[in-house]
């Protein structure tokens, strides 16, 4: 029998309020803590993201605060800038392209819940996010589940990206539309 937290990595439905996932989620914000409390450019920021997000470069730029839920579901390569206030509820894989800039207050959201109130009471499930390379995505966009977004993609501020995007577009507007093809 599968434990909730492999449920959730396959894309099952899970109940991710168990003690198996809060207990996990207790030990990430420890570790969030840490990171959001220390002094950047130090050895022990660098160990403490190490810690957080194992899974991504080791050159990854994360501006604090930084809001996650597991952190090991996040594989960000190298060259990628996280600006302050970022959250990335990171249940399903998380990738994000090499050289992508992040601004300040992005939302990256990989669970899903049920419409259905009965359902929404027991159970979550979780879809993967892609972010191409050399991305921009502007200030406080949303990104929902299932999402891939093109290399060199620009998500205009305040989007919610409810679908994929095309690489070298750029997508502005609640839903996200692309409105202008780019480097033509």
């Amino acid at each position: 029998m599968k434990s909730e937290k492999e449920k959730m990595l396959a894309g099952e439905p899970y109940d991710a309020h168990c003690e198996e996932m809060i207990a996990i989620r207790t030990k990430v914000k420890r570790i969030l803590h840490k990171l959001n409390v220390t002094e950047y450019y130090t050895e022990n920021f660098q160990a403490t993201m190490n810690e957080l997000c194992p899974n991504s470069a080791k050159n990854v730029h994360l501006e604090p605060p930084f809001y996650c839920d597991y952190g090991e579901n996040i594989f960000a390569a190298d060259g990628v800038f996280i600006n302050f206030g970022a959250v990335i509820l990171d249940g399903a894989k998380v990738t994000i392209g090499r050289k992508t800039l992040i601004a300040p207050g992005v939302h990256i959201y990989t669970a899903r819940h049920p419409l259905n109130i009965e359902e929404r009471r027991v159970w979550e499930d979780c879809l993967p996010v892609t972010i191409g390379e050399e991305c921009w995505i502007g200030g406080h966009a949303t990104i929902c589940p299932g999402v891939t977004i093109g290399d060199r993609a620009v998500i205009g501020a305040g989007a919610v990206v409810t679908k994929d995007i095309p690489a070298d577009t750029l997508a502005v507007g609640n839903p996200a539309r692309v409105v202008k093809k780019l480097n033509e």
